[in-house]
Formats: structure tokens, sequence, C-alpha cells
């Protein structure tokens, strides 16, 4: 063999170690990749599972029923929800049109704070705050002399109409920060009713004489879809909530 040939040899083993080691690169993260989805899919379709089945929770607290139609059970819950957050008396029995269709619903106090904890995701922030202090002197029968002692701006008022209160010696302003704990709400909506992958609608189910909603995956099988020509996405069924038992927590 002679030098040209043996340049040439030289050089195709050191293109198949470059494509072997390519080819390696992608089998082991291709395949991650793909599980990341896998993962992220399931736990989205579950969310809308979850969220068809808090609608259909808040419907029957209205209305003393499930409702098969599930995006009906939204349009009413949510049309409650906002009337609610319009008029903080609007509670108890009432009747309304909605569609076309009336509409008779039993609202219980504390509905709308369910309903926004519910459909919402619980976050924190920092805030900063500024207080105003104030120094005061007032006459204590304990100590039977005048004593310094601190209070709020909001609690001032109220301490100067107090028999011992003397003086107001001036404020002081600080400031803090504080973590504050909040509801970032959502409102359902109806892309919440279908599956993300088959865009079919979630299933809802009503069992024992309509006190039991069943609400399920619509996938039969195994979904599954190429990726990036050798490899493929799968999943099955994403589950079901029945009677408020997840059985992905089984």
């Amino acid at each position: 063999m002679d030098t040209v040939e043996r340049k040439k040899y030289a050089d195709l083993i050191e293109l198949g170690i470059v494509f072997a080691f390519l080819f390696m690169i992608i089998t082991i993260y291709v395949p991650s990749m793909i599980w990341v989805e896998e993962a992220e899919a399931a736990e989205s379709a579950r969310f809308n599972i979850q969220t068809v089945h808090d609608i259909e929770y808040f419907y029957r607290i209205l209305t003393d029923d499930y409702e098969p139609d599930g995006l009906w059970a939204m349009n009413v819950v949510n049309a409650v929800r906002d009337s609610v957050l319009a008029d903080s008396t609007y509670l108890g029995e009432r009747s309304f049109e909605l569609i076309g269709e009336n509409v008779s619903v039993n609202i219980p106090e504390g509905f709308d704070v369910e309903y926004d904890t519910t459909f919402g995701f619980l976050k924190t922030r920092r805030d900063t705050l500024i207080d105003t202090i104030h120094t005061i002197v007032m006459y204590s029968e304990e100590l039977s002399r005048n004593d310094t002692s601190f209070v709020t701006k909001d609690d001032l008022s109220q301490v100067m109409i107090e028999e011992g209160f003397i003086s107001d010696l001036g404020f002081e302003t600080k400031q803090r920060s504080e973590v504050v704990s909040y509801y970032d709400s959502y409102l359902p909506d109806s892309s919440n009713f279908y599956c993300p992958l088959t865009n079919e609608k979630i299933v809802v189910n009503i069992k024992d004489d309509g006190e039991v909603v069943r609400i399920s995956s619509p996938i039969e099988g195994i979904f599954s879809e190429g990726r990036y020509l050798l490899f493929s996405f799968k999943t099955r069924n994403h589950g079901y909530i029945e009677d408020g038992s997840r059985s992905w927590d089984q």
C-alpha cells in the first residue's frame, strides 16, 4: 500500500471515528430530550384534567349537580366568578341568562376566594415597605412616671386619645423588606378541555346516579410520533381523576 492509499485509509478511519462519536452523543442526548418532552406533555395533560375536574367541582357547588358538557360548566362557573368579583354581595340563590339559557345557582360565601386559589399559582414576591414610627410620651400608672414608647403612624391617632397620652416627640421612617405570598390567578378557557397531544376532548363521565364524576385522558393505547428520524416520542393514557382521587398519585 503506497503512501497516498495509506493516507486515504487513515482519513476514512478518522471520519468514521468522528461519525461514531457524533452518533454516540446523539444516542445519549436525544433520548433524554424526548424523555423531558414526554414528562412535560404528561404534566400539561394532567393539568388540563385537573382543571376540568375543578370546574365540575365548582359547578356542583353552584347547582348541586355535575355537568356532562364541561365547556358549559366552565361558562357558568366563570360567569359567577365575574359577577362576584364585580359585586361581593352577589351571593345566595341567583338566576341569570347565559348564552340564551336561564341558569339558577346558589353561591356560597367565599366562592371567589376558593376559585382564585384553586385556579391560581402560589407565588412569592419581596415588597419594600416604609414604616413611620412615632416616639411618644405616656404616663405609666405602673411606674408612676412618664414613659417613652414607640407606635406606628397607623396607631398614633388611637393612642393620642388615651388618658395617659402626654406628647408626640416626633417620628422617623424605617425601610424593611417583606416576603409576601399571593396567588397568580388564571381564568380557565376552552383550551383546558382538550388533550395537548391529540387535541381530543377530555372525557367527562358522570357515574353512580350523578354522585361521582370521572375526568380522564382521551388517549387510547400508545400515542407515538417520530423524532429526528431514528427516535420516537411515545406516551400512554395520562390518567384520570375520579371522586377527587388522582390515578397518577397512586
